[in-house]
């Protein structure tokens, strides 16, 4: 089983990496993001898409799991905090995408891998490793209330760099689209809210399904936090 649960993570880090990558190379070339018809310089290109939360949730799905496969077990208190904002925040890109997304794009050969691979293939892959592998229990309150700061965060980083571009990652946080300022209130309340839920969702999840991996002769699961 731990052989099993380390091949699982070192896939997941591996196809969330090269998505990354994938797409930092299309960005690098000039390839089109989301609506983007217009591509500006090469530092605004590559800044603006570390700016995507998709970006940022992919690679704390490499960084998180990439630990795990080295150690299907591996503890400590920073990389907990790291794997609950990967977990819930690579659940709301899957989910954000579905929802909201994937009617905006109309993308076809490396963009649309890209894509898939970002949005699809690695949410799919990180959320049935954690449910399947663990490691469990990891998630506690203290991690969930430190994780939650980087989606405030990124939400605050959209907000300065809108005011200093005009340009925003999604166009539900465009205060120039059909809702205004209010919509964009509603879409950062919206996305709070979400994250919440689904860090209660991983926080019960972790307490409710078995520890794992199951540890024999080399010590037991940490405690729940």
């Amino acid at each position: 089983m731990r052989d099993a649960a380390r091949g699982w993570h070192l896939l997941t880090a591996g196809v969330a990496a090269g998505a990354v990558l994938l797409q930092l190379l299309l960005v690098v070339t000039g390839s089109a993001v989301l609506a983007e018809t217009d591509p500006p310089s090469l530092a605004a290109r590559v800044g603006r898409f570390l700016c995507y939360f998709t970006i940022q949730s992919n690679v704390l799905v490499a960084v998180s799991t990439a630990f795990l496969a080295r150690e299907a077990s591996y503890d400590e208190p920073r990389w907990r905090v790291v794997r609950a904002a990967a977990v819930v925040g690579i659940t709301i890109t899957g989910l954000v995408h579905f929802v909201l997304l994937r009617p905006l794009l109309d993308l076809d050969g490396l963009d649309r891998l890209a894509d898939t691979l970002l949005h699809v293939v690695v949410p799919m892959l990180a959320v049935v490793g954690w449910l399947a592998f663990g490691p469990r229990p990891r998630i506690g309150r203290r991690e969930l209330g430190l994780a939650l700061l980087w989606p405030i965060g990124w939400l605050g980083l959209v907000l300065v760099v809108r005011a200093a571009s005009g340009w925003v990652p999604y166009p539900f946080l465009d205060p120039d689209g059909d809702g205004g300022w209010a919509g964009v209130a509603a879409a950062c309340v919206g996305i709070t809210l979400l994250f919440m839920l689904a860090c209660a969702a991983a926080y019960v999840v972790d307490r409710r399904l078995a520890p794992a991996p199951r540890v024999s002769g080399r010590g037991t699961p940490a405690a729940r936090g």
